[in-house]
């Protein structure tokens, strides 16, 4: 006989009764959930997370009492436990504590409902579900100690870590071609990963990077505000018809397809890939023209948006890249490539910009 599914015990966190009665009605309503605490402040967070072990703990990000992002950070620093953050996207401060939350080790996140009680009974069941479905996920996750907040502890006088050790620059074959262009594709877990490979690249790097990252509806409005605290490149938001930049970022635009076409940047209004809306593949696919004028990336995330994009772009001579397993938040996307054959390198997380690196034009050859 198969074995019943896992009940997963979930603690929620919150300083909004309402709130929590809310998110309280919404596992209640399934038997695979139970609640095994309530906290109201984040140091409550902390110690009932210690205490309890539970499988899952939602988290808001405005918390008296020591923040969600504070949580976040001693959370994965001494008790890891996956953590679905559910918190509002209207307050640009707030969107930015998301982000860090992501980066210190919190898994995913999800939009607060509109209001207090949703006015249709079809909306608060439509939200419920959706919430239950991010929990499961979440709880599936394998999460790891994040040390940000234990290197915060850390005496003045401690030593730096190394840095990553750098590939071979014979990995790139000396007949190839400079790249063009760098196209980067992430998920669950990508913010923290494209913040890392853009942060690693050289300050004088001089290609344009095309940028697909799924997030929630309305936490992708201020990610390029955030990645440009941690990086000297010029970071956009495209816009239909712009021309490909000499260098800098460009993150595609919510609920629009990035694609490259000659030097020009179009944004379609194409059905979903993948139930991606912007898609991975969509813009691998365009950038595959270019041939090993071209290089994809395609970093941690659910699903397989990316994969096939990423194979044919290798078929055109492109150099491919995947995050490896181990430095995954989750082994998708990439999974889904290395399987198809996609990626001629599977690595590191830090060992990712180094790769990019190779790819670069000598001055005289820079266009």
């Amino acid at each position: 006989m198969s074995q019943p599914p896992r009940v997963l015990r979930v603690l929620i966190v919150d300083d909004s009764a309402t709130v929590r009665a809310h998110l309280r009605k919404a596992l209640n309503a399934d038997h695979g959930f139970t609640i095994v605490g309530e906290a109201v402040d984040g140091e409550s967070a902390i110690a009932l997370c210690r205490s309890l072990r539970p499988d899952v703990v939602t988290l808001d990000m405005v918390l008296p009492r020591g923040s969600g992002l504070f949580a976040t950070e001693q959370i994965m620093a001494h008790h890891p436990t996956p953590i679905l953050i559910v918190s509002s996207s209207a307050n640009r401060g707030e969107l930015f504590d998301t982000y860090e939350a992501l980066a210190a080790g919190a898994v995913d996140i999800l939009e607060k409902p509109l209001g207090d009680e949703p006015d249709e009974a079809h909306d608060a069941d439509s939200w419920s579900a959706r919430y239950r479905a991010a929990v499961r996920m979440v709880a599936r996750i394998r999460v790891i100690t994040h040390p940000r907040a234990l290197m915060r502890d850390r005496l003045p006088s401690a030593p730096p870590a190394a840095p990553p050790p750098a590939p071979s620059p014979a990995i790139r074959e000396a007949t190839s071609p400079p790249a063009r262009v760098i196209g980067i594709g992430a998920s669950t877990g990508g913010p923290a990963a494209l913040r890392t490979v853009l942060s690693q690249l050289p300050p004088t790097f001089p290609l344009p990077i095309l940028v697909v990252v799924h997030l929630a509806s309305g936490f992708d409005s201020a990610l390029a505000d955030w990645l440009a605290t941690a990086m000297p490149f010029p970071i956009s938001v495209a816009t239909d018809g712009m021309a490909l930049p000499r260098l800098g970022v460009v993150l595609a635009p919510p609920d629009r397809h990035l694609v490259l076409q000659g030097d020009r940047l179009r944004l379609l209004n194409a059905p979903p890939l993948h139930s991606c809306r912007p898609s991975v593949d969509h813009l691998f696919g365009s950038m595959a023209e270019l041939g090993p004028r071209a290089v994809g990336v395609l970093l941690t995330g659910m699903g397989k948006d990316g994969a096939a994009g990423l194979l044919a772009m290798r078929r055109q001579g492109a150099l491919t890249i995947a995050q490896d397993e181990a430095t995954s938040t989750v082994y998708g996307m990439p999974r889904e490539a290395h399987a198809l054959g996609a990626a001629v390198h599977v690595l590191p997380l830090d060992r990712i910009a180094a790769m990019i690196a190779t790819t670069t034009p000598t001055p005289e050859g820079q266009r």
